[in-house]
C-alpha cells in the first residue's frame, strides 16, 4: 500500500542531504511521523496545509517500512498511518509538487 507524507519542498532538500527525514516540527512533537492514505490525503492538506506555498507530497510504501509504521486512530476514528523513526529518502516512490490552488488548498496530484 501506497501511503503520503505533505512536507514542504526544503524539508525534503534537506532530508535528502542527510538521506533521512526525521519530522517536521509537528512529527517531532508527537513522536512520529504522520503519513495519510489516498483516501485521506485530500482532507488532511485542505486541514493543515491551506495557506502554505511550496509544498509536496512524497509517496511511499509502507511494507517497505516494516515494523516502523503504526496503524491508529485520529480524526473520525479513522486509521492513519504513523512511522516511528526517520524515512529513508531511498524509500520514496515519488515526491511531487502541491501547489496552491485558487482557494488556497494544496492541489493534490493525481495518485
Amino acid at each position: 500500500m501506497t501511503i503520503y507524507k505533505i512536507l514542504s519542498t526544503q524539508q525534503w532538500s534537506e532530508a535528502a542531504e542527510t538521506g533521512s527525514f526525521l519530522g517536521s516540527p509537528l512529527d517531532i512533537a508527537d513522536g512520529f511521523i504522520h503519513f495519510s492514505t489516498a483516501a485521506q490525503v485530500h482532507e488532511t492538506a485542505s486541514k493543515h496545509f491551506a495557506g502554505v506555498s511550496d509544498l509536496l507530497l512524497v509517496a511511499v510504501d509502507a511494507d517497505a517500512l516494516g515494523d516502523a509504521i503504526k496503524w491508529e486512530p485520529s480524526r473520525g476514528g479513522d486509521l492513519f498511518p504513523h512511522l516511528y523513526g526517520p524515512l529513508p529518502v531511498k524509500l520514496a516512490v515519488w515526491a511531487k509538487p502541491m501547489p496552491a490552488g485558487p482557494d488556497g488548498n494544496p492541489i493534490v496530484p493525481e495518485l
